[in-house]
């Protein structure tokens, strides 16, 4: 067994997107190799209506796949091909735009007001990146949730671990998606195929990710099953933390628990032409999307 090493540890940046929803970005539109064959990251969390309510009206995909994770709150859906719903806290949406595809999502928060989730891209092969579009809409319901001897809880969304698999499938990026909480002053360590890329995103409480890369790191000051751990500082709310190659991950909770997304896929390694909601490999299809878009072509035949 060994240990990833920890690459980068990094806050997730305050931005914008769709009519002026406030939210945090932890990756995306920058280096598009960086967490191969994941393309963008954020986290989309408030108590204030006025800051989310305008959402993200009708736009254009092509060429990705998006997964919607919601926490708190609910997400109403809509999309050119007809399909309408409203994702509630603990559903799960995965989109293949394939072709292309036309949808809008509007958050309305709960009782309180509060909204909470999350939206991955993953990129699609060039085989793939013309494909039928699909949804898969995941009731929470069906998401299996375990929970270990030191009280240690994983919810499977995507993948397979512990012997449970995920309801979504079909995925291209072959990707394994965990939300997992484990309790104050536990250390745990979870397996990762060793091909997979790799990254941790901390949204509650802390913990320290321990780092085969820095031996001579800082010390828990409290020793765990006889053993210190060597890590880098505990890692708080809204922070990615980005791995290297190995085939685990090991993970100490802080003071108050830690409530962490752990997310891994096979790397697809092909040349990226990006433009905002479209994903392509070369720029002349990426101004082949925009001309189907300006000529009304961009949704495709049933095929």
């Amino acid at each position: 067994m060994s240990i990833r090493p920890v690459t980068e540890a990094r806050r997730a940046m305050p931005t914008m997107e769709g009519a002026g929803v406030h939210l945090h970005r932890a990756f995306g539109f920058q280096d598009p190799s960086e967490l191969d064959p994941f393309l963008l990251f954020d986290d989309f969390r408030n108590d204030r209506p006025e800051d989310y309510l305008r959402g993200f009206p009708w736009h254009p995909h092509r060429g990705i796949e998006t997964i919607t994770y919601v926490l708190a709150g609910s997400v109403e859906h809509g999309d050119s091909l007809g399909n309408t719903g409203t994702l509630g806290a603990g559903d799960v949406q995965w989109m293949t735009a394939g072709s292309g595809i036309l949808h809008q999502e509007m958050p309305l928060g709960n009782a309180r007001g509060q909204m909470h989730g999350f939206q991955l891209w993953g990129n699609l092969p060039s085989s793939l990146k013309m494909t039928a579009p699909r949804y898969q809409d995941v009731q929470g319901t069906e998401i299996p949730e375990m929970i270990d001897d030191d009280g240690t809880v994983v919810r499977v969304i995507v993948g397979e671990f512990w012997g449970r698999r995920g309801p979504v499938d079909g995925i291209a990026a072959d990707p394994q998606y965990l939300d997992v909480s484990v309790p104050a002053g536990v250390k745990k360590t979870f397996r990762i195929d060793t091909y997979r890329r790799a990254f941790a995103y901390v949204f509650e409480g802390t913990a320290a990710f321990a780092d085969a890369s820095r031996p001579t790191g800082v010390l828990l000051e409290k020793e765990v099953m006889g053993q210190e751990l060597n890590i880098r500082d505990m890692s708080g709310d809204r922070t990615l933390i980005r791995f290297g190659t190995g085939d685990e991950v090991t993970v100490q909770a802080g003071p108050d628990g830690v409530r962490f997304l752990l997310i891994s896929g096979a790397p697809i390694e092909e040349p990226v032409a990006w433009h905002g909601p479209i994903v392509m490999n070369t720029q002349d299809e990426l101004r082949q999307a925009m001309r189907d878009l300006q000529n009304g072509t961009f949704i495709k035949a049933a095929h």
